[in-house]
């Protein structure tokens, strides 16, 4: 049973404290995990920084192919995924395998897709001498915290729209529910770039930070864990993205830069 965090493209064991995972069903101790050490999760947040410089510059083309490939990859493990559901979770099997595991791989196969059709609506001459247009542009590192209730779908939710706007995730599962994304991290670490992934496992204190680690992008509450978090995300359409109007000349050619990634608005967004 596939239990090691995922950072920097990397398989490994937790290097903190060990905690019990059980089946709900019956009680029993079903795994033994190791949480992410505080190191460990400065090296998650690192690895994620440092793969943003090249990830967020592929094209729609190249993050849309990613997604559909882990669709793939997630049909084609979907009984394994079912078995781990059912086991941690305690849902009847077949539902998880009929009901959530197509919707699961839906939501990376429709963020794929969203991820060609973004769009700068409000271009226009609204100044004179001036055209004026939107840019989308990754936010950097995104970081998650997946409840437990729909552990897959959850994580699915979050990772998708975040990857296929060129961001970096570093995400962390229930520690209740664990085991359907670590079995996805498996999956991502021989598809995804190192670092552009990354999967923790770990109780609120020491793994869930008090304050930002500076390389993340944006803090939000998230409601749906119930407890501090650093997670943003792109909706359908990133109408929660970096918005900016650059100035264009109106002689040929001359388009002024977008400014410095330092100057550029956050978004502060709940995680539901």
């Amino acid at each position: 049973m596939q239990s090691q965090l995922l950072i920097d493209g990397q398989l490994v064991n937790g290097q903190g404290a060990t905690q019990p995972v059980y089946n709900p069903a019956t009680g029993e101790v079903i795994a033994q995990v190791a949480e992410a050490s505080p190191e460990q999760v400065d090296r998650a947040v690192l690895a994620a920084d440092a793969a943003f410089a090249a990830w967020g510059q592929t094209t729609p083309k190249e993050r849309a192919e990613h997604l559909l490939k882990l669709a793939d990859l997630i049909d084609e493990h979907a009984e394994t995924f079912a078995r781990l559901e059912s086991l941690n979770c305690g849902k009847p099997y077949h539902c998880v395998l009929n009901d959530e595991l197509p919707a699961v791989a839906d939501v990376f196969r429709f963020f794929a897709g969203a991820s060609r059709c973004l769009t700068g609506m409000a271009a226009g001459e609204y100044l004179a001498g001036h055209t004026s247009m939107i840019r989308r542009d990754p936010l950097g590192v995104v970081a998650s915290i997946a409840p437990w209730n729909y552990p897959l779908m959850m994580a699915a939710w979050k990772l998708a729209p975040a990857l296929a706007a060129g961001n970096c995730v570093v995400i962390k599962p229930s520690e209740q529910t664990p085991l359907t994304t670590f079995k996805l991290a498996e999956l991502a670490a021989g598809l995804f770039p190192p670092g552009v992934l990354n999967v923790l496992f770990g109780r609120g204190a020491g793994t869930s930070s008090p304050t930002p680690p500076p390389a993340l992008s944006a803090p939000i509450w998230s409601w749906a864990a119930r407890r501090r978090c650093w997670y943003s995300t792109m909706p359908i359409c990133s109408r929660w993205w970096t918005a900016f109007a650059a100035s264009v000349s109106t002689t040929p050619g001359r388009i002024a830069p977008p400014p410095a990634a330092s100057t550029r608005r956050k978004a502060f967004i709940p995680s539901w």
